[in-house]
């Protein structure tokens, strides 16, 4: 991947609960301590005297560079007038009071259901004892990394990079997940079963996974590691069918995330996000989900209300303004899937319960690895059509904001295997 051709920005953050999308936070640190990363921008010849001054972590053709400097630092680039500079808030993870259990906290170290109930849903099964597909399908999890030694995700790992360490912008064959939640969304996408046959199941143990580690052991990061991370998938998948999955989100847009979408998804790749965790008023969804080049899904919970699941309060929700039209505007929420009280991997080798759209994005990320599995010859157009239809066929009715057809809390609805 050449680094001329990343773009860059501000840090996004894990989804798991309630109020998942973080709020600006800095530290406690003294002025000394204190790094901002900054977006630079300015003529050619500033630009190289400020490069040659502080490093570049992500170049942008014609656009400026990234870079981490200390407060001394940037007060003096502040003072340069040739130069436009663009300090990139961090983001923390928030903590969610709804998730059942939060990371770090109680694991089992045995899952309570090998087919929890979120597979027994989008299967339509619920005596399923084991599922298939996604054969010769890549599913590329943008998360905290994944513990790729997990007995249920053995052999799975076909890539593994981190793009979150502060001081080098990518390291290669390095995804350690010190947080949690980039394994379990791994494992609802392709867990195996386990090596010992008594672990968990994904929705696609077929497929295979590139595990690109973009936020940190916190559950935050930068969105020019994002998009340089989506920029990377796609230069990636010219000869495999690429499925990126992220659980991750910002209650603003955010262009280079923006810019990184489109590029990827002019490459052929499906894009799965999360709608985000702040309903369930209107108009909460976050980006990238919010984007029309992304698929946003929202949270089921397993609970049955006007004869289907209910859409969880915790779920944001799109725009009311655009219900009903089953044409995807910026701000729609597309799917539905389940995302409270899901069962998966976890980053000790056990399996933890937790909630969120986060949970359910790799839920739709494996259904489309499945799906495109069975019908290769599909475009990556075809294929999200192929969503939509199924999830017209299983409307959701339940919830604040559902309603008959296209509505802004579950959108077409929750696509099934069948």
């Amino acid at each position: 991947m050449k680094k001329g051709k990343i773009l860059g920005a501000a840090l996004m953050s894990a989804v798991m609960g309630i109020s998942m999308f973080a709020t600006a936070a800095f530290g406690q640190q003294s002025a000394s301590q204190e790094s901002y990363r900054v977006l630079i921008q300015g003529p050619s010849a500033e630009k190289a005297k400020a490069k040659a001054s502080y490093g570049a972590r992500w170049e942008f053709e014609g656009q400026g560079f990234t870079t981490t400097v200390n407060a001394q630092q940037y007060q003096a680039l502040l003072k340069n007038k040739n130069l436009k500079i663009e300090r990139l808030p961090e983001l923390q993870l928030g903590v969610s009071q709804d998730a059942l259990a939060k990371p770090g906290g109680t694991v089992a170290t045995a899952p309570s259901d090998q087919t929890p109930w979120g597979i027994q849903a989008i299967y339509n099964d619920s005596g399923i004892q084991a599922t298939s597909g996604g054969d010769g399908i890549i599913v590329a999890v943008l998360d905290t990394g994944v513990k790729k030694d997990h007995k249920d995700l053995l052999n799975q790992v076909l890539q593994c990079k981190d793009f979150s360490q502060t001081k080098t912008p990518l390291v290669d064959g390095s995804c350690s997940d010190g947080n949690g939640h980039g394994t379990h969304v791994s494992g609802t996408v392709l867990a195996n079963g386990g090596s010992d046959g008594k672990g968990i199941y994904g929705v696609a143990p077929g497929a295979k996974l590139w595990s690109y580690k973009v936020l940190n052991d916190r559950g935050s990061g930068y969105s020019d590691d994002i998009a340089a991370a989506i920029r990377a998938v796609a230069d990636a998948a010219s000869k495999s069918h690429v499925i990126i999955s992220m659980s991750l989100g910002s209650s603003s847009k955010d262009s280079l995330i923006s810019s990184a979408v489109d590029y990827a998804y002019g490459k052929g790749v499906l894009i799965v996000a999360a709608a985000g965790n702040d309903g369930p008023g209107d108009n909460t969804i976050g980006y990238p989900g919010a984007l029309v080049n992304v698929v946003a899904v929202a949270a089921l919970e397993n609970v049955q209300q006007n004869g289907t699941y209910r859409v969880a309060d915790f779920s944001s929700r799109g725009n009311p303004a655009s219900d009903g039209d089953y044409v995807i505007q910026e701000r729609d929420v597309e799917v539905s899937a389940p995302g409270r009280a899901v069962e998966s991997t976890w980053k000790d080798g056990g399996y933890n319960t937790i909630s969120g759209t986060s949970m359910a994005t790799p839920h739709v990320s494996g259904l489309a690895a499945k799906i495109w599995a069975a019908n290769p010859s599909w475009s990556h157009t075809q294929l999200r059509a192929e969503l939509q239809n199924r999830a017209k066929a299983n409307d959701i009715l339940g919830g604040t904001g559902a309603a008959a057809g296209d509505d802004y809390a579950s959108g077409f609805g929750f696509p099934r295997v069948r």
